[in-house]
Order: structure tokens, then sequence, then C-alpha cells
């Protein structure tokens, strides 16, 4: 039955992941839509704060209810969704492809022009919307296969996908999930110890993933993955070295080393792979190809999080700090990935970037939308 409910819980979340990023990057406004999407991904900290504080009050009961009382918490946030997703407005581009115009407008005025109809803003954002829409009707069928009839989609595909494997195989999954094995082999074996650190980092990544979601995305996207992925395989290595160090002499201050470098670890990963994910898929995908370009990236999410699950401890029991040497290599490759295929989506609309990577006939397109949404521009200018 616990299987069973698991099983549930896993099929359901990549749903609302899917939904809430396109959602958040499509309702909000320009200028926010960035720091909206990575404070999305930072406010995961907050569920896993509440879990390490419950656990860590439960680990000592003798009853069932040490671990039963820590699931039958987590269907509090389901709750609170079934009871909130009533009150979510839709996004303007999907009210728009489904032809509903005066109800995406109203919510463009509500949202980006504090309800004011008669805005320039509002009214110039509405046909750039309304314009790349029928560009992108143009070049696609909305059907799978239109993530892979192009050039410029194959590598969209390629991003997400490679997004969802590196957001799980960086060392992060080590420390969120396997903290206690980790610790153990570098001889700190009390399960209250354990938990301290474990809350603790906990309450650190938030602090420092909260940060960094307000300040990185206006900073340039390749710049930040290149930051991100460099500073991660340096402490990785360090931390593997430290951890060789405690197994072949048992020395204290490499054991305390190894805890200095997984807290240092998190705003490494925190910078990039937190901080602008959902952000930058937002910005990889244009409309018609953005749901399932984030469905991508949570199947090889979940893939590498099923490997995890079932590798990982095997390996960090098995092999121990050798085992680390794996992520190392891993975090190598994704350094050269980033800088030879990460392309820079800052400073620029959904709307200019959904012909990001298209052949002659896409660029000539997004010249065109160019050059209307000025004269638009323009025109709604003098209006005002």
């Amino acid at each position: 039955m616990f299987v069973v409910a698991r099983l549930i819980l896993g099929f359901g979340i990549p749903f609302a992941i899917v939904g809430a990023s396109s959602l958040i990057g499509e309702l909000g406004h320009p200028k926010e839509r960035a720091i909206l999407g990575s404070l999305f991904n930072a406010c995961w900290f907050i569920g896993a704060i509440v879990a390490a504080g419950v656990t860590l009050g439960t680990f000592q009961m003798k009853s069932n209810w040490g671990w039963s009382l820590p699931s039958v918490l987590q269907a509090a946030p389901s709750a609170l969704q079934i009871i909130f997703i009533w009150f979510l407005p839709e996004s303007p581009r999907w009210l728009m492809s489904k032809g509903r115009n005066d109800e995406a407008f109203a919510i463009l005025a509500k949202y980006h022009a504090e309800g004011d109809m008669n805005s320039a803003f509002a009214k110039a954002e509405f046909v750039q919307i309304q314009q790349t829409l029928e560009l992108e009707k143009e070049l696609s069928k909305v059907g799978w296969a239109y993530m892979v009839n192009t050039p410029g989609m194959r590598r969209r595909l390629l991003i997400g996908s490679f997004l969802g494997l590196a957001t799980q195989w960086s060392g992060n999954g080590l420390i969120s999930y396997f903290l206690p094995g980790i610790l153990k082999n570098i001889g700190i074996t009390d399960n209250r110890t354990k938990n301290l650190i474990n809350l603790g980092n906990t309450c650190w990544g938030f602090l420092n993933a909260t940060i960094l979601a307000l300040t990185v995305p206006r900073a340039k996207r390749r710049t930040i993955y290149l930051t991100c992925t460099i500073s991660m395989t340096i402490l990785f290595t360090a931390w593997t070295v430290a951890s060789a160090r405690y197994t072949l002499n048992q020395a204290h201050s490499a054991s305390i080393a190894v805890i200095v470098f997984i807290f240092l670890y998190s705003p490494c990963y925190n910078i990039g792979y937190n901080a602008l994910t959902y952000t930058f898929l937002v910005e990889l995908f244009p409309f018609r190809a953005r749901a399932k370009g984030i469905v991508a990236f949570q199947f090889f999410s979940r893939l590498a999080g099923f490997f995890n699950q079932f590798v990982n401890p095997i390996g960090i029991e098995q092999a121990g700090w050798k085992f680390y040497i794996s992520y190392c290599i891993v975090l190598v490759l994704e350094v050269a990935f980033v800088y030879f295929l990460f392309p820079e989506t800052s400073g620029r609309s959904l709307e200019e970037l959904a012909f990001l990577f298209e052949d002659k006939k896409g660029e000539e397109q997004r010249n065109r939308v160019q050059t209307e949404l000025q004269l638009e521009d323009d025109h709604y200018k003098k209006a005002a």
C-alpha cells in the first residue's frame, strides 16, 4: 500500500510542476517573470525544512507514529493546492490560443497594468502575443513531432532533457536523500547529530536559494550556469578528496571539511540549477511547445531520480568516497555541455525567444515580428 501511494504521488507531482511553472512564466510581468520562476524553485526548501523539522521531532518516537506522522502530514500541501487552484487566473497566452481574446486582455490589464484597460503597455503586449501565436501556427502542428521536426526544436529538447538529468545528477541527490550515509562514512553516527546537520543545511539552502532567486535572474543565463557548474565541480572534487583523506587516516579535520563543503555546495548548486531552471525552460521553449518541453525535463529528472534512489545507496555503502568520483566526471561533462550548447536568453521577451534557434525562415519571421512589434509600440506610445 505504501509503495502504491508513493507511485501515485510521484505520478501527480510532475503535472503540478509543469502547470505551475508554465503559468508563472506566462502570467508574470516581463520585468518580474524571471524572479518569479526562480522563487518557485527556491520554495522547495520550505517543504524540505518542514520535513526535516518533523523528522527531527519524530525519529525518537517508539510507536509507529515515528514514521507515519511525517507521511500523514504530506497530505496538507496537496489539500492547499486543491483549495486554492480555483482562485488562479488562466494563462493569457492559452486563452488567446483558444480565441478567448477579451478574457486574455482583461488578465493582462489586471496583472500587468494595475487594471487599466486603456494601458498602452497591455495593448502592445496583447498584440505581441497574438502575432507570435499566429507565426508559431505557421511553423508547427502542436503534436509531439513538433519537438523534433526542426534543428532548433531538437536543440531545445536536448537542452531541456539535459537539465532534467543535470539537476539530479550533480551530487545534490546525495545530500537531499542520502546525507545520513555520507555522514556515516566520515564518522558521524549519532542520529540526532545527523538530523541537526540535515535541518541546518536545509535552512541554509532556503536562505541562499531565496537570495539568489531575487538577484541571479537579472544576470546573463550562460554566465550563471557556467559559474554554477564550474564551482560545483571544484567543490565536489574537494569534497571527494576530504572524504578519501578521512577514510585513509580518520582525520577529524577531514570530517569537518566534508561538512563545510556540503554547506558550501548548496549556493553553488542553487545559483544555477535552482535559481534559473524553470525560468530558463520557460524562456527556452515557445508557447506551443512549452508544456511539452517541461514534461521532457520532468521525464529525465524523474528518470535520474529513479537511478539515484536505487544506485546511490549501493554506491555509498559499497564504494564510499570512490563513488563520488563518478559525480566529478559528470560535473566536468556538464561544464562542457553548458559552454557549447546553452544559448543566452536574458533580456528578451518570450515572443522574441520563440524563434531563438530557427533556420533562415524562422529568422526572417523573427525579424518580421520585431519590426511589427516596434511599429505597434511606436503607435501606442503616440496614442498615449
